[in-house]
Parts: structure tokens; sequence; C-alpha cells
């Protein structure tokens, strides 16, 4: 005798994907800790000097000691790599060097504060991404790390101890650790151990003492740590059974799981589940199969469910509605089994013994396969006796009487085909061209249309078919049976497609929401303006659930809601969307509050907290939702909030932008008339006052001298003063070139007839090209642009140096270039050399100016429609300003001449 031999349970694709990934990668072991001072740095050395008389090869990226004794100590015998010096604003910050550990290549590196923020100017910004490329490289870390400085506890943390915890990991990392030791010690032991100096010398223990480190504080953080600490190793056990593919349930803690169904004893079930998740201390779930039945609920019936689940959230259980099939204990056990639920509450209905034996009993099931699940059903005295009334028979086409008419023509065309077939071949038994009939017309009016087809293909089949024919009675006992097994075979058939057409509907639903939803996804992400997203959230809500929608944010004061695009509201809704708004509960039309309002509003949360209001109704005026409609609701609410957030951060980035723009130009404005103004004035007041006070004590050459100095000052501050004008100008677009047909050597002329005294102790030399066009140009804007280039190179560059003013024609333009002998233009600020304000900084070799003449003969030259760029000299120090002028402002000869 043969024995079956089980196949042994297979292991998930998806686990053992990640098991590679991590076999691929080094180990991370953090030493998490509730505060500090519980001694992580201490156990991590510990563990390291352990492992390095195990014969591992360790070394020290990173320990703060602290200047704590004890742990000082630990550091005797283990290799200490030294660290790396970044300097950073005028100091140096010592950081782990990176380079050197992986030079090194030690099998396991020690890196102490996992949250660390680095100096600027390291490769990474964040200690945790060193760690983590460490581990990419293969290399094991020890790490330690305090609960307060995980991202998500953040806001915990901060109302906990009213202090903002600055550096910050994401949670991610503490989930990539293989292995979390927990550094425990009792509030008591701790603030004993800060007495006695151990954590904080000095005044800032008893600061620590009277502020963060009391005993209220440290319980909390060290419940916070043991509680995370406890979900990573419950997801550690979840992927350790999925990867040995073990479908048993591990008893390793508590868990509840409630199955609810459409009966208004289902709130019962979830009230007695709660008691037990109580009385085991733990975490609970109602859930909801969604199957082809659901499809046939009524409207009262859906909302039932809709208000069992609210109810499991009020109660602070996890409320979940997934897509099931037609094994309903199967899914139930499949989740229990991922989830390592221990405890299944579900209801007995009143249901008939031969219901049961025909369809089936969930319940019985449930005991019979659950294994090591502990199974509770709970009497119901509300139950239905009957079965549950069809949701829209008429949507199934479970009644729909106008089917009856083409189902009877196509009983009628199968006959008519069965008969033609018998008269060509003398085949009796066609009854499979019958059920061809009722598969049809289940698969396209439903159950009761393919009934009366099995019905009708019944009688056909016994009237023109079974001898004695053209009557209903059965000669041959034979074919009584045979027709027996028809009839239940059409029954069957009918059945079974129904079910299929009804599964074919929900996917098709599913897919179709699933769409939508998308595509409301990709439209919120290209959006910028808060009124588009509101028209786009009303839309898609109209398109996905057939509802209308309003959607309302706080007007500037933060106080009253406007609405777009529905117009104004009622007394009734507008009290509604505030309470909904203030409180951030589901309120109006199917909520527990203010159920008078003609909409369900629901608020649109993000972390930072409610940023408006969804309103949805029905455009007939019933308003009663699904669960999965709830949950598209709340979807398509999270998404049009985190959109809200969005759009409002980066105008608040927009805003926060322009504003240190404006304060740094105010900034640099300030500070160069502060000084580059107020040097000419001092010079000019000196100049004056001392010919007005001392001037029979000068000579005739100390006197012109003096108004020589006088002048000059002048006509710089004339220059700086000239130059803020003209770039008010260019920033409020009010300037027009006035263009005339211009020589260029005239032009350069000119401009160094104006620059002569700036560049007299400078060798000027010019060149032209001996066929440069006339151009038209605006004459004095052009001239300007010039001055402000010599008056830079001759600012620059040393006294007796060469500045070379040199204009060539090209194929399609002309270029100006001059050149000096300076130090030339660092290559970081080649790209803002023609910035408002921009001045390159050099030390004590700063020159005089406000950063304005550059940017200047840029906006000049763009508006004459040419273009301007600096560069270095290649053979020696020095920079290069040159001039593009294109040829569309060539000026043909003979219009030269005319002008």
């Amino acid at each position: 005798m043969n024995t079956l031999v089980p196949d042994p349970p297979r292991p998930s694709p998806d686990a053992l994907l990640e098991r590679a990934r991590r076999e691929q990668r080094g180990k991370l072991k953090v030493f998490l800790g509730a505060a500090p001072g519980v001694g992580k740095t201490y156990e991590m050395l510990s563990s390291a000097r352990k492992k390095q008389r195990d014969g591992v090869d360790v070394v020290i990226g990173i320990v703060e000691t602290h200047g704590r004794r004890e742990t000082m100590a630990l550091l005797e015998g283990l290799p200490l790599l030294a660290r790396k010096r970044v300097p950073y604003e005028g100091r140096e910050l010592e950081e782990m060097d990176l380079d050197a550990i992986l030079a090194r290549k030690p099998q396991l590196v020690l890196v102490d504060e996992l949250a660390h923020t680095n100096a600027p100017g390291s490769r990474h910004p964040k200690r945790h991404m060193d760690v983590e490329e460490l581990l990419g490289t293969g290399i094991d870390v020890y790490s330690t790390l305090n609960i307060q400085h995980l991202e998500s506890l953040n806001d915990v943390v901060a109302s906990i101890t009213r202090v903002r915890v600055r550096e910050t990991v994401p949670d991610a990392i503490l989930d990539l650790a293989d292995e979390i030791e927990v550094i425990d010690i009792t509030p008591e032991e701790l603030i004993e151990r800060l007495r006695e100096g151990k954590v904080y010398h000095g005044d800032a223990g008893e600061r620590a003492l009277q502020g963060y480190f009391n005993t209220g504080n440290l319980t909390a953080l060290r419940e916070l740590a043991l509680r995370r600490t406890a979900e990573r190793v419950d997801e550690q056990l979840r992927h350790h059974r999925r990867a040995q593919g073990i479908q048993d349930v591990w008893a390793a803690g508590e868990s509840v799981l409630v199955c609810i169904t459409e009966s208004p004893g289902s709130q019962a079930l979830v009230r007695r589940a709660k008691r037990l998740a109580d009385r085991f201390d733990a975490p609970w779930t109602a859930l909801y199969l969604e199957t082809a039945r659901s499809l046939q609920l009524d409207e009262r019936q859906r909302d039932q469910i809709a208000e069992t689940l609210r109810l499991a959230e009020r109660l602070d259980g996890n409320a979940l509605s997934i897509p099931g099939s037609s094994d309903i204990a199967g899914d139930v056990l499949a989740y229990a089994s991922e989830h390592n639920v221990t405890h299944i509450v579900t209801g007995k209905s009143r249901r008939s013994r031969w219901f049961e034996l025909l369809h089936g009993s969930v319940v019985d099931q449930l005991v019979r396969r659950a294994r090591n699940i502990s199974i509770h059903v709970i009497a119901d005295p509300e139950v239905e006796k009957k079965p549950v009334a069809p949701r829209r028979l008429g949507r199934a086409g479970n009644w729909n009487l106008a089917a009856l008419l083409p189902v009877t023509l196509l009983v009628a065309a199968a006959t008519s085909l069965g008969w033609v077939i018998h008269a060509a071949t003398k085949v009796h038994n066609v009854a499979l061209i019958f059920l061809a009939a009722v598969m049809i017309s289940a698969t396209r009016y439903g159950l009761v249309p393919s009934l009366y087809a099995a019905l009708a293909s019944s009688a056909a089949y016994n009237f023109f078919f079974l001898e004695p024919r053209y009557n209903f009675t059965i000669g041959d006992p034979a074919n009584v049976l045979s027709l027996i097994f028809f009839i239940a075979v059409s029954v069957l058939v009918s059945q079974l497609m129904v079910r299929l057409r009804e599964q074919g509907m929900a996917t098709r639903e599913q897919a179709h929401s699933t769409a939508e939803l998308l595509n409301f996804t990709r439209r919120l992400a290209g959006l910028r303006k808060l009124e588009e997203l509101l028209a786009v959230t009303a839309e898609q809500t109209t398109r996905i659930l057939d509802l209308q929608a309003v959607v309302l944010l706080p007007e500037d004061d933060g106080q009253r809601l406007r609405a777009d695009p529905a117009g104004p509201l009622d007394e009734k809704d507008l009290a509604a969307a505030h309470w909904c708004f203030e409180k951030g509960q589901p309120t109006g039309r199917g909520a527990d509050t203010l159920p008078g309002a003609s909409r369900l509003y629901v608020p649109l949360r993000t972390p930072a907290g409610i940023v408006g209001v969804l309103g949805v109704q029905r455009g007939d005026g019933e308003f009663l939702l699904h669960p999965s409609e709830r949950r598209m609701i709340d979807t398509i609410a999270d998404l049009a909030a985190i959109t809200v957030e969005r759009i409002r951060l980066a105008k608040q980035i927009d805003q926060a932008r322009t504003l240190a723009e404006t304060e740094q130009l105010r900034s640099a404005l300030l500070t160069s008339i502060s000084h580059d103004l107020r040097t000419p004035l001092a010079s000019i007041m000196g100049s004056i006052s001392s010919l007005r006070s001392y001037d029979a004590m000068y000579t005739a050459g100390q006197r012109e001298e003096l108004l020589v100095t006088a002048q000059d000052e002048t006509e710089r501050m004339h220059r700086f003063v000239g130059n803020l004008l003209d770039m008010t100008r260019l920033d409020a677009g009010a300037l027009q070139p006035k263009r005339e047909t211009c020589e260029l050597q005239e032009i350069v002329g000119s401009a160094l007839q104006h620059t002569a005294r700036l560049l007299e102790r400078h060798q000027v030399v010019t060149a032209y090209a001996p066929d440069l066009p006339m151009l038209s140009l605006d004459f004095v804007l052009m001239e300007q642009v010039l001055v402000n280039l010599l008056e830079n190179a001759g600012k620059y560059a040393p006294e007796g140096s060469r500045i070379e003013v040199s204009a060539q024609r090209h194929r399609y333009a002309v270029s100006i270039e001059v050149r000096d002998e300076g130090p030339g233009i660092p290559e970081a600020d080649l790209q803002r050399i023609f910035d408002p304000f921009f001045r390159i900084r050099g030390g004590d070799r700063q020159r005089a100016g406000i950063g304005l003449g550059l940017a200047v003969c840029r906006g000049f030259v763009d508006a004459m429609g040419g273009r301007i760029r600096a560069r270095n000299r290649r053979e020696r120090s020095g920079s290069v300003f040159e001039i593009e002028l294109p040829s569309s402002l060539f000026v043909a000869p003979a219009q030269g001449i005319e002008s």
C-alpha cells in the first residue's frame, strides 16, 4: 500500500531573495538605548573585545568616550584608526576616516553614535550613510543609537520630553540591522549614575537632572525602546517563517483577528475581540473579505460593514478589508498564518443544517483547518436566520425578466441546432449543445435566467430528443437518470458561470479603480497651484466613485474655509466642515457627528496636521458607502492632502528663497553704501574742509592735488550711483536701447577717454580688425559697458601691466575682448561673476566697489541682443571679458552712408 507523503513547505521567494541580499553585505549590530548614559558604548566595546579574543579582526572607526573612565579602559588593546581632520570655518573638525577603514578592510569595525551628522565637506552628510557603505563592502559593523534619534519617533519623543532632537536616522537603518541589543537599566539607576558624574561632568549633569532626565521621561523612553525592539523581533520572526515556508503559527506573542460580515451582530464580535485583546494585551485586527457575494449586498448592508470597521478603528483596532475568494476559511487562515495570529473570533449564524450541508460552513472549516490557532465562536442573537438578500438583483441579472426572451430564443436556437445534427447524423445525445446555451445565459444574464435556461433546455431535450418524442413521457428508465443528471449538471454549471461572472465584474471594477487612482496620482504630481488641485480632486472623485466632491481649504487667516469648486455651502455643511477641520474626524452624513449635513466630510491629514477637508455626496441624494468606496475616499483624501502640503511647501521654499535673496541683496547694498560710498565721501569732505580751513598754508600744486582727489572721488561716486540706477532700470524692465549706427572704434575711444585717469598707470593697447562692420547699437549703453570692463581691469590688474582691447570680425558675429594681467577669476566664481552684488573675495586684496558693474554690463549687452562671458587667460594669469555681437546687428555699407 502506497502512502502519500505531503509536499514539504515551500519558502517564500521574496524571503529567499531578501536573505540572499543580506548575505552579500556585512552584518550590522545596533546597541539600542533609551537615553544617553545607559552603557551602549561600554557594551559595544565589551562585545568587540570578545570578538577579538575569538580571532576576529576588529578596529575602532570612531568611539566617543565622553571622558568616562570605565569606557576609556576598554579601548586598550583594540586597534584605533586615526580620525580625519576636516577644515570648517577656520577650524578643524575630527570625523571618522572612511577611506582608511575601506583600505584597512577589517572584519569588524566599531562606529559609535549612528545618528551623528558629519562635518560639511565629508563624503556623506550623515554617519549612518558611512555605515551603509561599509556594509556594502562586506565589513561587519557595531554601532550605537538612542531611541530618541529614530525618525518615526521624533515627534513622540518631543511631546514627552519637550526637547526636539535634531539628529535623526531613518527607520530603515534600524530595519537594516541583523541584530539589535537593548541596553536597558532602570530610570533610578540611570539617575544615580548622573548624580555620581558618570554620564555628564560638572553642571551639565545637574541641568540634565532638572530637565530631560526625570523618572517619567526615562520610563517613557524605555518603553519606546523596548516596544520598537519588539516590533523588529516580530518582523524577524515573520521573515524567518516565510523564508522557511513555515505555515504553522508560532505563539511567540498573542494576536487577535475578528472576522466581520454584513450582519449587525458583527459589532458585538468586534467588542468581544477588543476585550479579548485587552485581556492578552495584544494587537487585534477586524477583517472583512470582499468576495463575489459582496456585489450582491444592498446599501444597508454595505453601510453596516463600513460602520463595523469604523467601530474597530474607534476601539484602537486595525480595520482591514481585502479581496477574497470563494474559499473564505482558507483566505482567513492564510492571513492569520502570514501575520502570526493566535486567536480568531467569528460568529455562528442560525442558518439551517440543510443550508450548511449544501453550501458548507465557514466556521466548521476554520475549526478543522486551524491547527494551532484558537477559534472563538461567538453566539449572536441578532444574526438573521435567512440568507442575505441580494444587493441589486437587477445589476447581476438575477431577476432580470427581460432576459427571459433572449434566453428562450437561445434555447430554441440550441434545439434547432440539435435537430439539424440529429437529422444529419442520427445522433440522439445532443445534451452538450443545451449546456452551451445554459453557460451563455449564465455568463450574460445571471443566475435566474440561467436556471430558466436549464429547465427549458431539459424540457426541450425531453420533448424533442428522448423516446417517445414530441411528448414529455420518458419510455426508457435509463433516460430518466440521464435527464436528472442533465438537470443537475445544468444547474451546477449555471451557478459556476454566474460566480465567474461576478468575480470578473469585481476584478474589472477593481482594475478600473486602480487605473483611475494611478491617473489621479500622475495628475497630482504635475500640479503647482491649489486651484488646479481642487478641480482635479473633484473631477477624479466623480470619475472613480460617481460622487460629487468639494474640497475646502483654510483661508489666509487659518479660521475660515473656502469651498471650491462647489461654491457656497449651507450652514449645516459649513458647520460639519469646520468640525471636521478642527477635530480631524469624519463628520456629516453617514458619520456619527452632525449627520444632518448633505455631505460626508473627511479630513485631509498630513504629518504636519490637517490641511483641508474633502466633502462627498451622491447626486441622487442617497448616501450609503461600501467599505471599498470609503477606503477609496480616504485614499483620495490622503493623496490630496500630500499634494496640498507639497504645493504649500514649494511655495514656502520659493518665498524663503526670494526672501533670502532679497536679504542678501539688501545686506550687500548696505555694506557697499556704508563702505564703498562712505570712503569717497570721506576723501571729498577731507579735501574740501582742508581747502576751506588751511587754504593759505597749501601751495598751488597741493591745492590742485586736493581738488583732483575730490574730483576723482566724485566721479567714482557718480559711477557707483549710476550703476545702482542702471540696475534698477534693468530689474524694472524699463531699459529700451536707442539704436543708432555706430563705429566700434569710436565707442572704444570714448570709453578709454572716460577711464583715462583710472588707467594712467597701466599700458592700454588696442587692436582692431580692418574689416569691422558698422553696428546698430545704443552708443551710450555700449560705452558704459566698456567703461565698466576697463574700470574692472584697472582695479584688479597690477600697476604697469598691460590692458588690451581688441575687436575681431567672425562669420556670424563681432567679438570685443578686454584682457588684463591680474590674478584672474577663480573657477568656482566664473558662473557667478555677472550676478548683482557678487564680488570675488580675496582677503586683503578686496577692491572697492559694490559688485554691480559686471551685472550692468550683462544687462546692457543682453538688452542690445549680444552676449558677454568671462574666462581666464591660458598663456598667463589674467582674465578675459568677451562681448559677442551677432550679425543681426551689422549695418550694410549703404545704410551706414545714409545714416
